[in-house]
């Protein structure tokens, strides 16, 4: 689709500004290391992913949203098999969508090597914004076949899924950042989307609690399978974000992308 990637790109460093900088007047917590040696390490992680991403595009004709456009052309797909209205299927193909992320999400912390890839992202000894785009650049690449894979199967529509992904970013953005919001707003939105605390007792030290708060946009799903969480046991001040035997080594970009074969 014509501008997609600027559309996406825009709204995504957009977002990211306004986050920072309310985050930035408004923290939830201390940090406990430099902004900038971390937003370093996390960036440059972020943009090896958007190398391989852009490799990834050279061995496979089409990502995520060329695969909506093809299987649109070919007639694959469920969506290209029936004959709803738009608004119905951009609804429920983001629907799904948000639910595949999240059983996807899930399975990482089951399956130990995907566990050894994800842990990368679950390694950041402190949350803010780009916690968000702090994933191994093999994850990255895994969770686009599989994304290309269901957009494959369901065939929806290009707008769904450009949507869908800028819902995602923003979404994911919103809720790894170090921000606090008022109790009774937390309360009211987690209802329905992840919130920054409910995320953040994902980022536990403790095993119990970061298999917990799967959500990355909707938190139904959580609610919905019993994996949902709703405060930290040692509260939001005192609980310790990352892994467990980490130290600040996560904050160098070398070590972050060989932790995946590294023992532990």
């Amino acid at each position: 689709m014509e501008n997609e990637a600027i559309i996406r790109l825009t709204v995504f460093l957009g977002l990211f500004a306004i986050l920072a900088t309310l985050e930035a007047l408004a923290p939830r917590r201390a940090r406990s290391q430099p902004r900038s040696r971390r937003w370093l390490t996390n960036w440059g992680i972020t943009i090896l992913n958007a190398v391989t991403l852009r490799a990834l595009a050279i061995a496979m004709p089409f990502l995520a949203v060329g695969a909506a456009i093809d299987a649109q052309v070919q007639g694959w797909g469920l969506f290209n098999a029936l004959n709803g209205p738009a608004w119905l299927e951009i609804m429920v193909a983001m629907l799904i969508l948000d639910f595949a992320i999240w059983l996807q999400h899930l399975i990482t912390h089951k399956v130990p090597l995907l566990w050894r890839l994800h842990r990368v992202h679950h390694a950041d000894v402190d949350m803010d914004v780009t916690t968000a785009i702090r994933f191994h650049p093999v994850e990255i690449a895994l969770s686009m076949l599989l994304k290309i894979g269901l957009v494959y199967l369901l065939g929806p529509a290009a707008i769904a899924v450009i949507l869908f992904e800028i819902v995602l970013n923003g979404t994911a953005m919103f809720n790894h950042a170090n921000l606090r919001l008022p109790l009774w707003l937390d309360a009211t939105l987690r209802r329905i989307l992840v919130t920054p605390d409910m995320h953040r007792v994902h980022h536990s030290v403790h095993r119990e609690e970061h298999d917990s708060n799967y959500g990355f946009a909707l938190s139904i799903w959580d609610q919905m399978f019993g994996t949902y969480i709703a405060q930290p046991r040692a509260g939001h001040d005192d609980m310790q974000v990352g892994l467990e035997w980490q130290d600040d080594r996560p904050s160098r970009l070398g070590w972050s992308i060989a932790l995946p074969f590294a023992k532990k």
